[in-house]
């Protein structure tokens, strides 16, 4: 009997079929589905063979189902699975299978034969659909439970669980339900190609990640992506406009005149941890060797320059005073330890779990600033220029992207000193945050181009990188958007940073005005040839973006259409500074693979090695300092998404578990993912910068009081 309960392989004459069962309750839609599906794909199915052999025991004796039927129907349904998978073509979909024979079986009358148990446990499906009961209940001569249905569905899904079965549950109405499961097929199809598992799907499916974009991301992964062109440097009248203090006042005037009609957001990053801030005091606390190393032979030997200063200088930290009580806490003998000894402690209290464990910390709730009564972070100092810049109507909106664990942090914080804030500067600010969205997560390959396991065998999924956060910005509602890193933040100079953002945002909003105008006049098609002669150079002169050759030769509706498409954009003006040495992007002139030239931020990572030289010739860097209009000419939002360029990422290569592995980054937040925004670059003091990007930076004159 076990024989005949034995299914048969799914590779025939070297094709593979994939098996797709449809598993629930009764009266669950499973038959209907089976079939339309097995028709949509030009396939067979399975159809449930305890129908026709309860019907016609049912029709020839008035009799129900009994226990000993079961085994009968098990060895029934499981060969005409086996004959039907002969004539299959790509999937095989089964109305049922064993499994809900020994559900059944259970339910009604307590246990079922050992054969039965045995095969439910064995079958193996590329996925099970558990059809929910949200669909309504249809009695025949075989159906009897119409009640407890929600019951019985947590019954069906707790076998699924026990016996460790792929599953997805299928709900909604009958048609929807088609929809849903012809898309889930072909998604699997895909996964399995691309060498996941039924159980890896599953976990990517309730990511909501996108099979299309994860095989473009194998394909860069194993064919690497195209080099941005650069065409040269931006600087200074080619490509970079200058701007005086006068012309600043003057912007940021045309700003707080336009600003009381506007929704105005300020966007900050804030999800990252501080890890790579303290990255050198963690080899330290790694390699040092208290008793055996002295300090001195340490920093000589390592090459740890950081180090020295940080220890130098630790008392202008402003988490000094608070660490060393922190460490005498933590190590009584503190105060009378040798220098070296009590050095390694006060590093160990700053990052170790018992102590502050900075390192493990998000930027944003970590001291920065020292003031007379208080100890300032990074949130509170985003706060405070909110209120300089990022308000009308006397509200302020603040905006932060945060890792999930880390909100209540920040919370927290927001709650202790919004209060004086908004007291302070005779307005509301109101705080909302966000998380990167996990579809947006990407897969790691080894290096022979296949998903990336760890040692518990489970695939390995790494953030898309900041990225990814064009989802976030994406949602939100406002008319102007001002974009600044977490770590960017000053404690003397808030007024100065305040003028030039107004200054960017008035820049913004003059062009605004003209693009907008312009659009509206070619969306109306009633426009003379002097005024489509002016709008393309308006294009080509002062949006930096080059019109085509070919373009006297169009006709008018071309001309009309082009001009539109070249216009109808989201809009950034992207403060510069000036180029000292520090490491990221900076603005260039690049060529696309069609021949058009444009301004983009580019990084290093970006471009062939014969063309550092053109990027050793930048005068300035990017800052991360924008400003953005997210809505077009008739007031609605665009859809940011459909103007990143996906060439544009990046391919990373890291290590886990101490061994290599590859991912894809998704093209960078104010890199690719804007990369086809209308864009101007504009000048701005180096005062505007002053980023942490180690602890020791917050020794800078920026972050002293």
């Amino acid at each position: 009997m076990e024989e005949n309960l034995k299914q048969h392989p799914s590779v025939i004459d070297g094709r593979t079929v994939l098996r797709i069962a449809f598993y629930g309750p009764e009266s669950t839609g499973k038959s209907t589905i089976a079939a339309q599906l097995a028709e949509a794909f030009d396939t067979v199915w399975t159809p449930e063979f305890a129908r026709d052999y309860l019907q016609d025991k049912w029709n020839e004796s008035g009799e129900i189902c009994q226990p000993e039927d079961l085994l009968p129907i098990a060895v029934g349904q499981t060969q005409l699975e086996n004959q039907r998978l002969e004539q299959a073509n790509r999937f095989l979909f089964c109305d049922t299978n064993v499994l809900v024979t020994k559900v059944f079986g259970d339910i009604y009358y307590g246990s079922v034969h050992h054969d039965i148990e045995k095969a439910a446990k064995k079958h193996k499906y590329d996925l099970i659909f558990l059809t929910d009961v949200d669909v309504p209940w249809e009695p025949d001569d075989l159906r009897d439970r119409p009640e407890n249905r929600e019951e019985t569905l947590r019954v069906f899904e707790e076998n699924l669980i026990h016996y460790k079965k792929p599953y997805i549950k299928l709900s909604g109405s009958a048609s929807s339900r088609l929809g849903q499961a012809q898309k889930i097929v072909l998604d699997l199809e895909k996964a399995l190609q691309l060498g996941f598992t039924s159980f890896d799907f599953i976990e990517i499916y309730h990511r909501q990640m996108n099979w299309d974009t994860l095989r473009y991301q194998f394909s860069i992964l194993k064919n690497g992506l195209p080099k941005i062109h650069l065409e040269r440097a931006a600087t200074i009248d080619d490509g970079i406009q200058s701007l005086t203090e006068e012309e600043a006042l003057y912007y940021a005037a045309l700003f707080d005149e336009k600003k009381e009609k506007l929704c105005l957001k300020k966007f900050v990053p804030a999800s990252g941890a501080a890890s790579r801030m303290f990255k050198f005091l963690s080899e330290f606390l790694n390699d040092f060797k208290p008793g055996q190393d002295t300090l001195n032979s340490y920093i000589n030997h390592s090459q740890n320059k950081d180090l020295s200063l940080f220890l130098v200088a630790k008392d202008k930290f402003p988490f000094y005073q608070a660490a060393v009580e922190k460490a005498r806490q933590l190590f009584p003998t503190y105060d009378t330890m040798e220098a070296d000894e009590r050095s390694y402690c006060f590093v160990k209290t700053v990052l170790s779990s018992q102590g502050f464990n900075f390192a493990n910390q998000p930027k944003g709730v970590l001291p920065f600033h020292q003031y007379p009564a208080h100890t300032a972070t990074a949130i509170e100092e985003h706060l405070n220029e909110c209120a300089h810049y990022a308000h009308s109507r006397g509200v302020s909106n603040l905006h932060f992207t945060v890792s999930e664990e880390h909100q209540d942090r920040f919370e927290q914080i927001v709650s202790q000193v919004k209060p004086k804030v908004e007291a302070d500067n005779d307005l509301s600010i109101q705080v909302k945050y966000s998380y990167q969205d996990k579809s947006t997560d990407v897969i790691a390959v080894d290096l022979e181009g296949k998903p990336f396991r760890d040692k518990h065998d489970q695939i390995v999924f790494r953030p898309g990188g900041h990225g990814a956060l064009i989802q976030n910005l994406n949602r939100l509602n406002a008319d102007i958007v001002f974009v600044k890193n977490i770590d960017n933040v000053t404690q003397n100079h808030t007024r100065e940073v305040a003028l030039y953002k107004k200054a960017l945002a008035g820049i913004l909003l003059q062009l605004q005005e003209t693009v907008f105008r312009y659009l509206k006049v070619l969306a109306s098609g009633e426009l003379t040839n002097e005024l489509l002669s002016e709008i393309a150079y308006f294009v080509n002169n002062k949006l930096h973006m080059e019109i085509t050759e070919e373009f006297p030769k169009y006709t008018r509706e071309s001309k009309i259409e082009y001009l539109f498409e070249a216009l109808n954009r989201p809009i950034r003006v992207c403060g510069m500074v000036k180029n000292e040495g520090e490491p990221g992007g900076g603005p260039f002139w690049v060529r696309d693979h069609k021949g058009r030239v444009f301004l983009q931020i580019i990084e290093s990572s970006q471009i062939e090695k014969e063309q550092r030289y053109i990027m050793e010739q930048a005068t300035h860097f990017n800052p991360v300092d924008l400003v953005c209009g997210i809505r077009d000419y008739q007031g609605r939002n665009f859809d940011l998404t459909q103007f990143v360029d996906p060439n544009t990422g990046f391919i990373v290569e890291k290590n886990k578990d101490g061994r290599p592995l590859k991912a894809f980054e998704l093209p960078g937040l104010w890199n690719g993912a804007m990369a086809k925004w209308l864009t101007v670059f504009v000048e701005v003091p180096l005062v505007t910068f002053n980023p942490v990007k180690t602890v020791n930076d917050l020794l800078k004159p920026a972050h002293q009081p």
